[in-house]
């Protein structure tokens, strides 16, 4: 399989509700050797650019428009001339970091995104936010779940467009639901497998209540 999945982290800080956090984001960008897509374009357009190595970047996926996950979308679109895609929902969070600057097109549950030979399909899994995907590669028996699922859980729902039992919903129904291997390479720290996190959705459940 020519195609692969790179990953680089970056570090910048998460805005929501008046409040600021330190963070450090994975930036996956996955393809071949000569075209790629990056999967949340977080902080730092140059290093992400450096990252590419010259491949032509097809498209600037965002899993969700929460600043820190899109910060350096424009930037990077702009040198690239790639695409940003988001869902549609997430077009409130997405103005409140880029409120000139519309996103290119949009991301759809069930669409799938081509490249290096391999699909990624969108998977629509509200809660963390409304317009939240995650990107399915069962090629590369991989799914990239951005602040969706995380070794060890869901991802935050604290704070303004999120919902814990609607992420909870989306992760038992849209993730859990895949092969027990498949790799989950989340949009910070460390990646897990679907059967690790799976043993655990009952506990999520009972959290929520």
């Amino acid at each position: 399989m020519a195609a692969r999945v790179d990953r680089l982290v970056t570090a910048g800080v998460f805005t929501l509700d008046g409040g600021s956090w330190d963070v450090e984001n994975n930036v996956w960008i996955v393809g071949d050797d000569h075209e790629a897509v990056v999967i949340d374009a977080a902080h730092d357009a140059e290093a992400i650019e450096t990252a590419l190595g010259g491949r032509t970047l097809r498209a600037i996926v965002c899993t969700h428009a929460h600043n820190d996950h899109i910060d350096a979308a424009p930037a990077l679109a702009a040198a690239t001339g790639a695409p940003v895609l988001l869902h549609p929902d997430d077009l409130p969070l997405w103005r409140l970091t880029h409120p000139g600057r519309a996103p290119d097109g949009e991301l759809a549950d069930g669409q799938t995104l081509t490249v290096g030979g391999v699909g990624l399909t969108v998977l629509h899994t509200p809660g963390h936010a409304p317009g939240a995907v995650c990107l399915y590669a069962p090629a590369l028996a991989t799914v990239f779940t951005g602040d969706t699922l995380f070794r060890g859980g869901p991802g935050a729902t604290g704070r303004s467009y999120s919902d814990f039992p609607t992420i909870v919903d989306s992760i038992a129904k849209r993730l859990l639901t895949l092969p027990p291997e498949t790799a989950v390479r989340p949009g910070h720290g460390d990646a897990t497998a679907i059967g690790e996190e799976s043993p655990h959705l009952e506990e999520w459940i009972q959290r929520g209540h």
